[in-house]
Order: structure tokens, then C-alpha cells, then sequence
């Protein structure tokens, strides 16, 4: 049984411009110990999804428009403000983007480390300091008990991003939403980052929702892989399958966006024509525009998700019915 199952997730900005529909049907599910991926470039929903999970929405101009998100047998999106506050940071935690803004500047590094154990009575203060100490060596932070009275200025992006993490694993959650976790931190720092994640991960047998639009990353730390477009899912399955038997145009057309994947002394490869207006219905495939093989049939209806083989679904109508195949 799944331990996070998202149903028909759809999340509406109404704004003055009109109504943006950043999360249009989305629907995943994440196993106890599994690492989902899901990948897109920015403005495809990632995070506006991950964010309706947690009730971070802001709200005006934000509402769930309707589905489910069965989380151990309840649903987050039905829960109030209170029940909602029992869950994050206790059974779901979340590692935010940018570390440089998430920690708060007038907050020392230890009161900000012990204040999840302390609002879901998991500890004294006492014991909240000791398990913040653990905590900040288990994540790789030299001079832990000298530099836990510190303040977020006097940590480099790399520790900053160190202390989020210990932050959202010291309550030993079931399920780690990393939103970009290695953001504007440098190649080294990056590798260490998603190391730690992996290691607390396999300590705590805790699943784990990674939001990227770094492919090679997803690559090697996914299990499976969601590709989202214009706030839908166009493709999901294993990773390898992924990225190895595209069944997306879209999903193609990022992977030969890849650098370092580009012939040398070649220009390089770039998706024509910009994302649709979600102020918009959309009709048909929401990638139709940019698409090198669009056809009439692809702007009818709504694609929807279809299994092809072995977990592998994709929302192509031309792969669905057998006349494209990607390489």
C-alpha cells in the first residue's frame, strides 16, 4: 500500500489576469522507503504541488479546486489548519528551496533546529538540544557544539543548507519533500547534499519526493520519475525507463536539452516557442505547439495518463496509438 496516493490534484491561482490552473489533474503515488522524482522545467507545477500537499498555499489567490491526497489513511487536503499542524514537521517535512531565505535571520541555528521537537512535544528542551547537536553532525556541520549558538548569516549556502536539512529530518518524518534541495550550491556541495539525503533516507526508511528540473541528478537518485508539463503529468515510470525509452515528445526534447549529452563544435539543442498560457483552456496536448511531431489528432480532447508497459504511462496520443516512437 502506498503511503502518499494524490488523486486529480488541482490547484487554481484566480487572479486579475484570470484564473491559472498550475496544477490541472495531477495524480502520483510514493511507497514507504521510495524516492519519487518529479522533473519539469520552471513554471510546469512542481512545486505548487508539492505545496498543496502541505497547505502552503496562499490562499487568497491559491484554492484547491478538488482531489484527494491519501496520506496513511487520511486525507491532507480535507484536514483543518490544526490537523494539518500535527503532520508537517512531524510525518512530512519539507527541505524549501533556497536556503538562504528559508532559515529565519533573527533566529539563532539552535532554536530553529529544536522547535519542530519542541511544538510536537517529542522532547524537553534539554533533549531537543542534544538531539539538535546529533543532528547537525550526523549532517556533516564540523564543530557542532560550538556552532549551534550561531546565527543563518554566519553559516556558509552550503551549511545553511545543512541545517534545513537537520531541521526537517530531526523529527524523523515518514515523508521528505526536497524542493530543489541543491539550488545555486556548487558541484561538490551539490553531490554531498544529495549523499546525506540518501544516507538519513536508508537510516530512517523515510520515502522521499525530490522536485528537480536537474536531470542528471534525478537520474541517479530516483526511483521513479513523474515528467510534468503545463501543470499536468505527461509521462511517469522507473527511472530507466525514463530516460532511457522516452514516450513523451517532451520528455525527449529535455533530454537533448542536456549540455553535456551535445555534440561538441554543435549548437545547442533548445525546445522552440515558450510554455502555454494557463489563463487558457488547453485543447489537446498541452505541448502541441512546441512539438517537433505534432499531428491533428493531438489537439483534440484531453491525453490522459495510458500505461504502455511495466509501470511506463505517458500522455502521448500519437505513442498511445502506436504511430510514433522516440528514440
Amino acid at each position: 500500500m502506498a503511503l502518499l496516493s494524490v488523486n486529480d490534484l488541482r490547484t487554481y491561482f484566480h487572479t486579475r489576469a484570470g484564473v491559472v490552473r498550475a496544477v490541472d489533474g495531477v495524480s502520483f503515488s510514493v511507497d514507504k522507503g521510495e524516492t519519487l522524482g518529479i522533473v519539469g522545467e520552471s513554471g510546469s507545477g512542481k512545486s505548487v504541488a508539492c505545496y498543496s500537499l502541505m497547505g502552503l498555499i496562499p490562499k487568497p489567490p491559491g484554492r484547491i479546486e478538488s482531489g484527494t491526497a491519501d496520506f496513511d489513511g487520511q486525507d491532507l487536503l480535507k484536514m483543518s489548519e490544526k490537523e494539518l499542524n500535527q503532520v508537517r514537521g512531524r510525518r512530512v517535512s519539507m527541505i524549501f528551496q533556497d536556503p538562504m531565505t528559508s532559515l529565519n535571520p533573527y533566529l539563532r541555528v539552535e532554536d530553529q533546529l529544536i522547535e519542530p521537537l519542541l511544538l510536537h512535544g517529542l522532547a524537553d528542551k534539554a533533549t531537543a538540544r542534544k538531539k539538535a547537536l546529533e543532528m547537525m553532525e550526523q549532517v556533516g556541520i564540523q564543530g557542532a557544539a560550538s556552532r549551534i549558538r550561531m546565527y543563518p548569516h554566519e553559516f556558509s549556502g552550503g551549511m545553511r543548507q545543512r541545517v534545513m536539512i537537520a531541521m526537517a529530518l530531526i523529527t524523523e518524518p515518514d515523508l521528505l519533500i526536497a524542493d530543489e534541495p541543491t539550488t545555486a550550491l556548487d558541484v561538490t556541495v551539490q553531490a554531498q547534499i544529495l549523499e546525506l539525503i540518501k544516507t538519513m533516507q536508508q537510516r530512517m526508511h523515510m520515502a522521499v519526493i525530490f522536485i528537480s528540473h536537474d536531470l542528471g541528478v534525478v537520474a541517479g537518485f530516483c526511483d521513479r520519475v513523474n515528467v510534468m508539463y503545463a501543470g499536468r503529468i505527461v509521462e511517469s515510470g522507473a527511472t530507466q525507463s525514463i530516460y532511457y525509452h522516452p514516450s513523451h515528445p517532451y520528455n525527449e526534447a529535455l533530454q537533448r536539452s542536456i549540455p553535456a549529452l551535445q555534440p561538441k563544435g554543435h549548437e545547442l539543442f533548445t525546445i522552440e516557442g515558450q510554455p502555454p498560457d494557463l489563463t487558457k483552456p488547453l485543447a489537446g496536448c498541452s505541448f502541441a505547439a512546441r512539438c517537433a511531431h505534432v499531428s491533428d489528432v493531438c489537439r483534440q480532447g484531453n491525453p490522459a495518463l495510458k500505461e504502455m508497459k511495466d509501470g511506463h504511462s505517458t500522455a502521448c496520443v500519437r505513442v498511445q496509438e502506436g504511430g510514433l516512437e522516440l528514440k
